[in-house]
């Protein structure tokens, strides 16, 4: 359980974003990690994608609605801040008004969300120790069981 919130009393949902992609093999990653995270979790946990795969953002959030959530979580399944979760991203959340997307996606307004309650958008991975673990966990494979490309 995740002990530092009350999923009860503030109605928490988390929503795992991720950008998209027509090769099946990224969506099915996130919803690994969202299946690993839901685990041990109180929490009901959605995924979106950006662009290209289904479900949209806001069609995960539309599903955290019909679950009574009244707080989302969002986090962006990205390693770092780039244009899509500091423009794209927080456009569809209705977080910024004042900046277009990037020319990369044009998004309409039926993609942006529709939700009264509050929204908390988390930072990216980041340069995370743990991920450092796995970057060494990765080169040290390949090093010893080379892969063919």
């Amino acid at each position: 359980m995740d002990e530092n919130l009350d999923s009860k009393d503030n109605k928490i949902g988390i929503l795992l974003v991720g950008h998209g992609s027509s090769l099946p093999y990224g969506q099915e990653v996130l919803y690994k990690l969202a299946e690993g995270y839901r685990k041990d979790s109180d929490y009901p946990v959605e995924v979106g994608f950006m662009n290209i795969a289904e479900p949209s953002i806001a069609a995960a959030v539309d599903t955290l609605k019909e679950k009574q959530v009244r707080k989302i979580i969002v986090v962006p399944a990205f390693i770092a801040h780039g244009i899509h979760t500091k423009q794209d991203i927080e456009y569809v959340l209705r977080l910024r008004e004042d900046k277009r997307p990037s020319k990369i996606h044009n998004f309409d307004e039926n993609e942006r969300i529709d939700f009264d309650g509050e929204i908390i958008y988390t930072e990216p991975f980041g340069a995370d120790s743990r991920i450092v673990e796995i970057l060494e966990e990765k080169v040290n494979g390949s090093i010893k069981t080379p892969k063919k490309v």
